[in-house]
């Protein structure tokens, strides 16, 4: 049994997390009641994503050793994750009176207050229960402040944080050099990405932000590069912009990105025949993918268009290279990519968006009969 703890040990070192879970489960068999090989499994579980069966092995181990600290650790790591912050508490209320002062259980505790009060709504209540307390006592008698604790100021966190979005996914980084994956637990729930990095012989660093909108937990990964660690988080609602990282209710109202594969053609007719103007003619709606925050109206751009060339206040080719510059200029380099090779390989009759789609073969496409075309210039 020995033997195998030390190469489910050994294997978790080595991030070999399915292994390790293997071995351990191997070594429960020979031995099941020695809490420190539930308590590991459940760590590896966490490593795996596998939530559900952390909280199992950690409960158990716990009911072995109800003085085991890592135990009540792994549980309430594992319970965060799924979003259980009421259960993840009591957990790591248990762990920390047997370690006191342990900055692993304080921190953990501290982001569980904040996430069970945004849930309830008690950090609002909190501030106007201040508020009132602040107005009662501008009259009242200045209190002897001499014997109070002085106040406490936040630290800085220990890592930088940023992320950027696409349609599909939002990318978040945390900044910290040298970083090895053993020393990095990261988990994913339905609203929640988790961060743990525990360097040794310094404070463990912990993020647990609720995020804007929802993520697919199980198509969410990360890298651990030289100078950074990265999180690649799925969105379940592909398209949907996010205001910001963390949820606030200030920013809940959300901006939907259209994102199409279709094609747009783009037409400057004249009969030549009558010499009449017919306009600018749009088939179908041009929608590209993009993750600025600026939001473009579509409908509102076209109407303008419409009526500036209508009124004569915009010459109608002018009118045209106004309305596909701006198309241009806040795309994303697949998207321009496809604009210029279809609008050149068809003659100026295709305009597409879709780089997957026009990237790998050459794009046809004709004007119609008795009409002739005029260039577009981006």
């Amino acid at each position: 049994m020995a033997d195998l703890e030390k190469k489910a040990n050994e294997a978790f070192i080595d991030d070999h997390f399915e292994l390790a879970v293997d071995l351990y489960t191997q070594a429960i068999a020979l031995d099941p009641t020695n809490p420190d090989l539930f308590a590991d499994r459940a760590q590896a579980n966490i490593k795996l994503n596998k939530f559900t069966e952390a909280v199992a092995d950690a409960s158990k181990a716990i009911e072995l050793d109800a003085s085991l600290a890592k135990a009540y650790l792994r549980k309430g790591i594992a319970c965060m994750k799924v979003g259980k912050y009421e259960n993840a508490k009591a957990a790591l209320e248990a762990g920390t009176s047997l370690v006191p002062g342990e900055s692993r259980f304080t921190n953990l505790i501290k982001e569980c207050d904040e996430l069970i009060a945004e849930e309830t709504g008690e950090s609002e209540n909190h501030a106007a229960d201040a508020q009132v307390n602040i107005v009662s006592r501008k009259d009242a008698v200045p209190e002897d402040t001499s014997s109070q604790a002085p106040m406490v100021i936040p630290s800085k966190p220990k890592y930088r944080h940023e992320f950027y979005q696409k349609p599909e996914e939002v990318v978040v980084s945390i900044f910290a050099k040298g970083i090895q994956a053993s020393w990095v637990t990261a988990g994913f729930g339905e609203q929640t990405l988790s961060v743990s990095i525990e360097v040794p012989g310094e404070d463990g660093y912990h993020f647990q932000p609720r995020l804007f909108g929802k993520i697919k937990p199980d198509e969410c990964k990360y890298n651990i590069l030289s100078t950074k660690v990265e999180f690649r988080l799925a969105k379940a609602e592909p398209g949907l912009h996010w205001a910001s990282l963390e949820y606030n209710k200030q920013t809940a109202v959300v901006q939907r990105i259209a994102v199409s594969s279709g094609k747009c053609r783009v037409m400057r007719c004249i009969s030549q025949g009558s010499g009449l103007d017919f306009g600018t003619k749009l088939l179908k709606k041009p929608t590209y993918p993009s993750s600025k925050p600026k939001r473009v109206d579509w409908d509102k751009i076209e109407a303008q268009v419409k009526k500036e060339e209508k009124e004569e206040k915009l010459d109608g080719d002018a009118a045209l290279n106004s309305f596909f510059r701006g198309i241009y200029q806040d795309a994303d380099e697949d998207t321009r990519r496809a604009m210029k090779k279809s609008f050149v390989e068809s003659n100026g009759t295709v305009l597409s968006t879709n780089w997957k789609e026009v990237g790998t073969k050459k794009v046809e496409g004709s004007p119609p009969d008795g009409m002739e075309m005029r260039k577009w210039e981006y």
